[in-house]
């Protein structure tokens, strides 16, 4: 491992990885569910949209259905 780097070439380049990370949306959400989240997320000290973010990655890796009742 070096003691220094130069990143002066770096300047104006962006990650190339970046977009295969995280995808920006806009989506609705009620407002009670956004207090909801904001408050688990003040409990846990991470941001409220990434706790949402988690959230629905566990949903995705349980491979959760919502049962929707009209009624």
């Amino acid at each position: 491992m070096r003691n220094e780097y130069d990143f002066k070439k770096m300047k104006g380049r962006k990650n190339p990885y970046a977009k295969q990370l995280k995808k920006q949306i806009t989506i609705r959400l009620d407002i009670g569910v956004i207090d909801y989240f904001k408050e688990l997320a003040g409990k846990e000290d991470i941001p409220y949209q990434n706790l949402i973010n988690l959230y629905l990655k566990d949903c995705m890796k349980n491979k959760r259905k919502l049962e929707i009742n009209w009624s």
